[in-house]
């Protein structure tokens, strides 16, 4: 853990926070002076000897990020997230509106509306006002539209296969709609999903159960950080899915579609609007600050 302008290593300061109990860890760094390595990331997410994390999310002003700077015109910030692995994902909509909390606690934004640049484009969050009673309003993110592409895909368990829907939130998702949720195993291991040519870098696998009318409940193995307590753009993969198989397609019918989704963390609301843009409504919620020792780091790199 290095200070790249410095070149030494100093202390950094963290923070932790959820959205429906997907973890991350966050580092706020406007300069972009931070160089986290991979295993710099592992470490800290490591939920025995580290922090412990689904992912670490590093908040970058977008002028100071060779990623973002072509977005700073439209969003001051940028999400750099990494999986718990320490590699680089597009995309994690339940990290948006954590970060999008973060900067409101830091007295960067208010409640309203706010641009965040992620290596699959700006969304942009909307941070409710608090409650009467001091309770965080929700944050509400517009992940974008969802493309289904051409195509069979199979998703696969032990001895059991399922047909799934290729969903593409910016991010891969294999959709598989299953009778138990039990079905999908431990999901220690990444379930086996064919042809490996529609996912030539990995995908996130959901498995999703009917629970009512317009409302179901997932569970989820995410590509680099195995099962996860929520998934965001999952989530919002899974609306989709299911809105077309259930035949509801906002851009033909002209009405806009809300399905309720449970996650194994909370619930969170995903509405699909005519414009094929996909709304998703949850809490976030900030835990803990501190700093994390550099010859802790260091140690644990050798």
């Amino acid at each position: 853990m290095t200070d790249a302008h410095h070149g030494t290593t100093a202390p950094l300061a963290f923070l932790k926070g959820h959205g429906t109990e997907n973890d991350f860890v966050i580092v706020h760094d406007p300069d972009g002076l931070v160089e986290l390595s991979a295993a710099d990331v592992a470490r800290l997410c490591d939920r025995r000897a580290g922090i412990g994390a689904d992912g670490l999310l590093r908040a970058v002003r977008s002028a100071a990020h060779p990623e973002a700077a072509g977005q700073a015109a439209e969003a001051e910030w940028f999400m750099d997230y990494r999986n718990s692995d320490g590699s680089i994902a597009e995309m994690c909509g339940n990290g948006v509106r954590v970060f999008a909390r973060h900067l409101q606690r830091a007295g960067l934004t208010g409640a309203g509306d706010l641009a965040v640049a992620t290596r699959a484009g700006v969304r942009h969050a909307h941070i409710a006002k608090d409650g009467d009673d001091g309770t965080p309003g929700d944050v509400t993110v517009r992940m974008g539209r969802a493309e289904v592409p051409e195509g069979a895909v199979t998703v696969t368990v032990g001895a059991h296969s399922w047909p799934a829907v290729h969903v593409s939130m910016g991010n891969p998702h294999a959709v598989a709609f299953v009778d138990d949720l039990d079905q999908a195993g431990d999901l220690l291991r990444a379930p086996g999903v064919a042809p490996a040519s529609a996912y030539p870098n990995g995908t996130n696998v959901e498995f999703v159960v009917d629970r009512g009318p317009r409302h179901v409940a997932l569970r989820v193995h995410e590509r680099g950080s195995g099962e996860t307590r929520s998934c965001g753009t999952g989530a919002c993969a899974v609306m989709a899915a299911a809105a077309r198989r259930d035949g509801a397609d906002p851009a033909v019918t002209g009405h806009p579609v809300t399905y309720t989704v449970d996650v194994p963390g909370g619930r969170l609301v995903i509405t699909e609007r005519t414009d094929g843009q996909i709304e998703m409504t949850g809490p976030a919620v900030i835990v803990a600050e501190g700093v994390i020792d550099p010859a802790w780091l260091a140690a644990a790199g050798r």
